[in-house]
């Protein structure tokens, strides 16, 4: 199923430097995370971006995670 939501992210190199964007809309996977990350909510982002669908959203973050889940730590120094 997650697979399925995956569909809906797109790469065009003439579509924002070949950023991952949500079904060739001209809106990136970034654009939508940094929403989320700064307290927007699922709906408000429906409702500033008409052309978004629900999944779209999570799509957004279904990729976010499948990049931090392959994600390779060498070293880290603690904070």
């Amino acid at each position: 199923m997650m697979e399925d939501v995956l569909q809906r992210i797109t790469f065009h190199k003439d579509v924002l430097c070949g950023k991952p964007v949500i079904r060739g809309l001209r809106i990136s996977v970034e654009q939508i995370l940094e929403l989320l990350a700064n307290g927007v909510s699922s709906p408000e982002i429906l409702e500033e971006y008409p052309d978004l669908e629900s999944d779209d959203v999570r799509a957004a973050l279904v990729y976010a995670h499948h990049i931090v889940a392959g994600e390779t730590v060498l070293d880290r120094i603690a904070a």
